[in-house]
């Protein structure tokens, strides 16, 4: 990082890339004997940008002065090499070994006799996230003396949603303002893109989409007026391997191009596309493409000319496909006009119901992103049933890393676990061991493009995500794109010690309070997968009936009988029946519906018995007093770090943990005093409920 931008340490600007002196010890005596770097291609951006880092971290950690060589001068040294550029290169890694990395991948092999670490790629690309790992070994205080490690991302896309407009405002942020935009304007402060470009290459992302999905006038002129500031930007991300895609408007050949229509069929509007992605590509050759938000949210589309997605996805795709540029097509379309009396309406199912029938029609460019859930980034809520739907249709999962529904960042949820679990949900759509993450990740129908899209938690705040802890969100998002096979648990560990430090008690009281997190949170929020319950519009803090006469389709159907939405088969809205059939008749039936999935399936009655041996009402009455006591208890655990986290993030962190634990008691009571009124239940143990 550029000493342009300066923060005080603790402010956690720096986030998992602190590079801080790590405490003399066996491990750490061994980094210090590596003093050179050895790299012959010193020409290439990204290969600049390994070396750059790599130094940086080196002098951080070990303290002493790294120097750069293109070619052995002593031993041991760091040598960085793409296969076939260098002798050392060749010497190390077996044809075997080479043939096994993938573009992205990388090698890293501790040679037993010279003691060099040697790091070897097919890409440049490769190289850095080679020397990222390396890092991070050290960052832990981690061996190097045996290394011998072949790495490839199972994710082919790895891909972050900026949700920022041009004003300088950020859809669903809570970080403070766009780090990209201000005024109407593309920012001057590159440095801070730059910084951003290396948090999110050193966890593995690989393309980034930097504008809202929501795209309004002055936005749509990225693709024009604003196109040379794209550009200066797109040289920036380049340099850490990761491609830039814009979010376009759909009309924006009324908007800004001076027709009359946005008929993705008519030929004037065709032609229209390919010029303007003609002279995007002649500014930015690897420009990543499209990120589209049709007919959704009364944002534009081909519904206005009674044209379908495939003809609107389609029309884009053929503008880009000569460049090599693609089209990620967002399915979160849904009628937001709903009339709340219709129980038939059912928005769960909406994008299954629009977009399975078109499996087939979209270009081989075109990638459909696809939510985690069939709602919207709710605490709790099934696995969307349209992935994997579409067997010959590319398709990416899409989360949501800003805490929109889990506490704005202003309270602590650590969203790994909630991903690792939709993650490993067995789809059963090709038989037993259909996972979604392999069905993402390309393996089970083979597609031409898979992995993973999710929105952004940053903004201009000093330590980038409004609560300091919510950085490992961001690190455990890229982590677990590149590798879905790792723990939540490693990954808090990773995140814990590249940005705190080793100490056992700290690393054990932070990991505790991460990995507790969302079961707190979900404690004290919406039961039982029924969601939503909050503000409107800005949708912090608890409003139970918030949106239940609305026309959003949220609903939460209460009466002085029972709650629930009944989305069964045999008397519902039928969307069960979008699941493969065991996944059906597991939700159909009450007997065997999850507990924390119920109402989001059955209206049931508050007396009904849970799997648990609970009531409904009461499970409601004890898990929101319980997850507010335990929302306390964090502030008592976060205590106990007191001694070893610097004092500036300490107290950032303390105040987020006090905010929560008395917002946690808000949640409790409103819940808990709504439910004993509706139902006319007291609660068995005799709390206070108002």
């Amino acid at each position: 990082m550029s000493n342009s931008v300066l923060y005080h340490p603790g402010d956690g600007y720096l986030a998992w890339l602190q590079y801080r002196r790590i405490t003399a010890g066996a491990n750490v005596d061994q980094y210090a004997e590596y003093n050179q770097i050895i790299v012959t291609e010193q020409d290439d951006v990204v290969i600049r940008s390994a070396v750059n880092e790599l130094t940086q971290g080196m002098e951080g950690i070990t303290g002493r002065k790294i120097c750069i060589s293109g070619k052995t001068e002593r031993t041991p040294s760091i040598v960085l090499g793409t296969f076939g550029t260098g002798s050392r290169i060749a010497e190390v890694f077996s044809e075997e070994v080479s043939s096994a990395i993938k573009a992205e991948g990388y090698a890293i092999h501790t040679d037993s006799v010279t003691g060099d670490i040697v790091i070897g790629a097919v890409t440049s690309a490769g190289i850095l996230y080679g020397v990222f790992h390396l890092l991070r070994i050290m960052g832990a205080g981690g061996s190097v003396q045996q290394l011998n490690m072949v790495e490839n991302p199972v994710n082919q896309l790895r891909m972050i949603n900026q949700w920022d407009n041009m004003d300088g405002s950020v859809e669903r942020g809570y970080a403070g303002e766009s780090i990209f935009y201000e005024d109407n304007r593309v920012t001057s402060n590159l440095q801070r893109i730059q910084d951003y470009a290396r948090l999110l290459a050193s966890s593995g992302i690989n393309a980034i989409a930097i504008n809202n999905v929501n795209v309004h006038q002055v936005e749509s002129r990225l693709l024009t007026e604003f196109l040379p500031d794209v550009a200066k930007l797109a040289a920036i991300f380049r340099g850490y391997a990761i491609k830039l895609f814009l979010s376009i408007n759909y009309a924006s050949t009324i908007e800004i191009g001076g027709l009359l229509t946005a008929d993705p069929l008519d030929s004037t509007v065709r032609e229209w596309w390919r010029a303007a992605a003609s002279k995007i590509y002649a500014a930015i050759p690897d420009f990543g493409g499209f990120l589209v938000k049709a007919d959704s949210e009364n944002r534009p589309g081909p519904f206005t000319y009674g044209r379908d997605h495939a003809d609107g996805a389609n029309m884009l795709a053929e503008a880009l496909k000569p460049h090599g540029g693609i089209v990620i097509w967002r399915c979160f379309v849904y009628n937001c006009k709903q009339d709340w009396r219709d129980r038939s309406m059912d928005r769960a199912r909406a994008a299954y119901d629009h977009f399975q029938p078109l499996d087939g029609r979209f270009m081989d460019n075109v990638i459909l992103q696809v939510k985690n859930g069939p709602i919207d980034f709710q605490v709790r809520e099934p696995v969307s049933p349209l992935l994997g739907a579409m067997p010959h249709t590319n398709q990416v999962i899409e989360f949501q890393i800003a805490q929109e529904y889990t506490g704005q960042q202003r309270h602590v949820c650590y969203l790994v676990p909630q991903w690792k679990e939709i993650l490993n949900f067995d789809t059963h759509l090709q038989g037993e061991g259909t996972t979604v993450k392999r069905i993402i990740d390309g393996n089970v129908h083979g597609n031409a493009y898979s992995g993973f899209a999710a929105v952004s938690n940053i903004g201009n705040d000093a330590n980038w995500t409004g609560h300091l802890l919510a950085q490992a969100n961001l690190f455990g998002y890229g982590r677990l794109a590149w590798n879905p096979e790792l723990s939540a648990e490693e990954i808090a560990v990773e995140w814990i010690t590249l940005t705190f430090g080793t100490n056992e008690l700290m690393v054990q009281t932070i990991l505790n309070i991460l990995m507790n997190s969302w079961e707190i949170y979900e404690s004290y929020t919406a039961p039982l997968g029924v969601g939503f319950m909050v503000n409107p519009n800005h949708h912090y803090g608890p409003n139970v009936d918030g949106y239940e006469y609305s026309m959003w389709g949220t609903y939460h159907f209460a009466d002085c009988y029972g709650i629930g939405v009944d989305r069964i088969s045999a008397t519902g809205t039928g969307y069960t029946s979008q699941y493969a059939r065991m996944n059906m008749e597991l939700y159909e039936s009450l007997e065997s519906c999850p507990d924390e999935l119920l109402l989001f399936f059955h209206h049931v009655p508050y007396t009904h018995v849970l799997h648990s041996g609970k009531t409904v009402i009461q499970h409601i009455y004890d898990t929101h007093f319980e997850g507010a006591e335990r929302a306390g208890q964090v502030v008592a655990a976060w205590e106990l770090v007191k001694e070893q986290v610097d004092g500036r993030a300490y107290q950032q962190v303390a105040d987020r943990l006090v905010e929560q634990a008395e917002h946690a008691k808000e949640w409790r009571d409103r819940i808990n005093t709504y439910f004993l009124r509706k139902s006319g239940i007291a609660d068995q143990w005799g709390r206070t409920i108002y």
